[in-house]
């Protein structure tokens, strides 16, 4: 049983000689690092731009001033302490305070910055009966964090009261151990146990998956995948677009292939998100809509299945398409229901890195009530 050791101090890597760390010690008295032993080993330490090196190792950028700490507005959308109601539809529970590794853009870093204020899950009973309660809910996320960096009994204590809700019919759990630590998966029989006795022919449980670049997709992460599929599990895979790590059609588009040729499910690729910190991984809106749209022209159609979105505050929006002058998106999902797939028309910003950055054009497209157009007959 391979266990690989997790490394909290940036001066115990290695790769890396003194007077980088040095330089990134001030990184670090703002920011945590963690990675472990297995993730270390994927770095190309003779490239300084390796891109497995960009998502684990710190950069003296991440202090350029930019951004903020919950770029998303989460605080808004919490209901109970590690609940969060944004989606009619789904709740997410913040059940993990930890991950594999703490990759570089996060955008719940602030969930490590301060302790003392972590929003993590505390009182399972509360947030099932809130759960219970709201019978619009028809799934619920398991993250954090990570959901895979829980136990496997405390993660079937979680699916077992959600199993026992009607109306929940999918379980997500969102994890990048696939990615840091496939060995979750390999050295726990108990998981895929689970995941046979919970994930259903009428409702199954997904998990979330976060590859960012195609030499994550190991030999050994991809055994973990197939048991997890084998146990009936649906993979699917989200991930930022990130400067140096992915932005590339080529990089991206072969990511995008190697997912459908093992059966995960390209799902989001998100525009990152301007959390503090997030500075040096960021892409431009309009830059990040040519790649993924080059990338997706090398899949077939089972790899062009993801969508490019931010999770912006007040839901997520897709980026749809460019002109000259112009650049479309749309509501794909929205706190305010009636919001939802309402289409918007800005003016074109290439300096453009979030919603914020935009001017519309044209008012918001409603979508019409298909109760009312449509005329159903016999």
């Amino acid at each position: 049983m391979h266990k690989p050791k997790y490394v909290n101090d940036i001066r115990k890597i290695s790769g890396l000689d003194q007077s980088e760390i040095e330089q990134l010690i001030q990184v670090m008295d703002k920011f945590e690092f963690r990675a472990n032993e297995y993730y270390l080993s994927l770095v190309n330490w003779d490239d300084p731009d390796d891109p497995i090196r960009r998502i684990i190792i710190p950069s003296v950028h991440e202090l350029e001033p930019w951004g903020q700490l919950d770029a998303s507005n989460e605080q808004s959308y919490s209901v109970l302490p590690g609940l969060q109601h944004k989606y009619v539809s789904t709740a997410v529970f913040l059940a993990s305070d930890s991950c594999g590794g703490y990759c570089r853009y996060c955008f719940r870093k602030r969930l490590f910055i301060h302790p003392e204020q972590r929003e993590i899950l505390t009182d399972l009973e509360a947030a099932c009966d809130y759960v219970r309660n709201h019978p619009e809910i028809n799934n619920v996320l398991i993250t954090g964090g990570d959901g895979l960096m829980l136990s496997t009994s405390r993660l079937e204590n979680i699916i077992a009261r959600l199993r026992g809700i009607d109306h929940v019919k999918i379980i997500r759990i969102g994890t990048r151990l696939m990615s840091y630590n496939p060995y979750r998966v390999l050295n726990d029989p108990g998981l895929l146990e689970l995941v046979r006795k919970y994930s259903l022919p009428e409702k199954r449980i997904y998990f979330m998956l976060h590859y960012s670049h195609p030499r994550e997709m190991t030999d050994t992460s991809l055994e973990a995948c197939d048991r997890l599929i084998k146990a009936g599990g649906i993979l699917c895979n989200q991930t930022p677009m990130l400067r140096g790590v992915n932005d590339d059609p080529y990089v991206l588009g072969d990511l995008f292939n190697r997912l459908s040729y093992a059966g995960v499910a390209p799902y989001y690729i998100f525009i990152c998100r301007p959390t503090i910190g997030n500075k040096p991984y960021a892409v431009p809106v309009e830059e990040a809509f040519n790649v993924f749209q080059n990338a997706r022209s090398m899949c077939s159609g089972l790899g062009k299945r993801a969508k490019l979105t931010m999770s912006h505050a007040t839901g997520k929006i897709e980026v749809l398409a460019l002109t000259d002058e112009n650049i479309i998106f749309r509501y794909h999902r929205a706190a305010d229901p009636d919001e939802s797939g309402k289409i918007h028309i800005c003016k074109r910003n290439p300096e453009g890195y979030w919603f914020d950055d935009y001017q519309e054009i044209l008012e918001s497209i409603p979508v019409e009530d298909p109760q009312q157009t449509v005329n159903f007959q016999n």
